[in-house]
């Protein structure tokens, strides 16, 4: 029994030690799930909106053309989406709570158009081995139509439109280079004696764009296959000015899904730091408020201990014994029996530079964390001295006497 007390001793002597050769060499994340509940992950699949059919996520273009097909809904600017399986399954939710109308714009199919359409612009929008050539600099473009498009625009001031509402892209590409070809300008489609010409009218007129009133080009613009009885020049002239009634606008009353914090020893997950403190306090006996006030904690010092504890828990270590478990589940039963969650090591254990980054990329708890005034009280209470910096008027003088000479032989010498 002595023994295992010496043995025991021993570890808790080297325990600051102990804690200095922890690595984490891989990323992590916690948990995450939409609409702040924890569920289990599935298979890596996602459902439509509207119905049960599911596909791979690997396969996002398939779940994209049965909306269109099967449901008539079109999601614009799919490449924006950060997340497309989260994005699917929050709209899925929203939608069987208010009617789709509230949410998206309804807009009057053509029955002359073909459902073709829609599947040649969205095959469109996800190709990547779109191939072209600038109309203006003969630079050779390989990847995503996008890009092309985006050059001319950028680089030569020519605008034939965002690249996702164009259909048929490459013919419409093709019809406007044989027009310069011709030496006709794309926007008076007057026809010039020779290129230079044309070059010079087109720079020094601004009609580096093409003409509206050509009905030609109608068939190149997927606004003209959905909405009856209006051109896509009609259509962009009512956008501008919405831009503009609306700019004005306030947004004082935006409202942001709220993001959930995870609990420190399980997978629990709560929309505020009030519910977290609550839960973690009922289900684990950890009074985190309380260890805030009596410790008199400022917002820095909350930062390294969350991401202590998360450090010690991720290596399924009790960090009020020390000792090692095969599994957090494991873990988290020896310290809710021996009531370690709240016993916590000297404070010099956790109060260190390296738990100033997180344990995990995606804690959002360490953004929910108290940093008012009342900590810079709570700091002066504990006597902490304000760092003033050195003058750095006189460096030479400054590298003989700096305290970072002492903190570097400091560290050399522990290692």
């Amino acid at each position: 029994m002595s023994g295992h007390r010496k043995k025991f001793a021993g570890a808790r002597g080297s325990s600051f030690e102990d804690y200095t050769k922890d690595y984490i060499l891989e990323p992590l994340s916690l948990p995450e799930s939409p609409g702040g509940t924890t569920s289990l992950e599935g298979s890596p699949s996602v459902p439509c909106i509207f119905c049960e059919e599911h596909f791979p996520v690997v396969e996002q273009d398939k779940l994209l053309k049965h909306m269109i097909i099967e449901h008539k809904i079109v999601i614009a600017d799919v490449k924006l989406v950060a997340d497309f399986r989260r994005y699917i399954l929050y709209w899925r939710k929203r939608f069987t709570e208010q009617p789709i109308t509230d949410f998206c714009s309804v807009i009057r199919i053509n029955s002359a158009a073909p459902s073709e359409i829609l599947e040649q612009q969205q095959q469109e929008r996800n190709d990547n081995s779109f191939h072209g050539i600038c109309m203006f600099c003969n630079e050779e473009f390989i990847g995503n139509r996008s890009v092309l498009l985006n050059h001319m625009a950028r680089e030569h001031a020519f605008n034939i439109g965002l690249p996702d509402n164009i259909v048929n892209c490459s013919e419409f590409l093709c019809t406007l280079q044989k027009k310069l070809d011709n030496l006709q300008c794309l926007y008076c489609e007057k026809t010039f004696r020779d290129k230079n010409t044309l070059k010079d009218h087109m720079r020094k007129k601004q009609h580096r764009r093409i003409n509206p009133k050509n009905r030609e080009y109608d068939r190149f613009y997927v606004i003209n296959y959905l909405e009856l009885g209006k051109s896509w020049e009609e259509v962009q002239l009512e956008d501008d000015r919405e831009l503009l009634e609306h700019q004005e606008d306030d947004w004082s009353d935006w409202e942001e899904h709220p993001v959930s914090a995870v609990c420190l020893f399980c997978e629990k997950q709560a929309e505020t730091i009030e519910k977290l403190c609550v839960h973690m306090e009922d289900a684990h006996e950890f009074d985190l408020l309380k260890i805030k006030s009596e410790l008199g904690l400022n917002f820095y010092q909350q930062v390294k201990l969350v991401n202590f504890i998360r450090r010690q828990i991720h290596q399924c270590r009790c960090y009020g014994c020390h000792e090692k478990f095969r599994s957090k589940a494991d873990l988290r039963i020896h310290m809710e029996e021996a009531k370690h969650t709240s016993l916590l090591p000297e404070k010099q254990t956790w109060d260190q530079p390296q738990y100033y980054f997180p344990t995990y990329e995606n804690d959002t708890l360490l953004c929910t964390l108290s940093d008012s005034e009342s900590d810079l009280t709570a700091q002066e209470q504990n006597g902490n001295i304000a760092v003033i910096s050195e003058d750095t008027s006189k460096l030479h003088a400054l590298k003989q006497s700096s305290i970072l000479n002492q903190l570097l032989l400091h560290e050399s010498l522990k290692n």
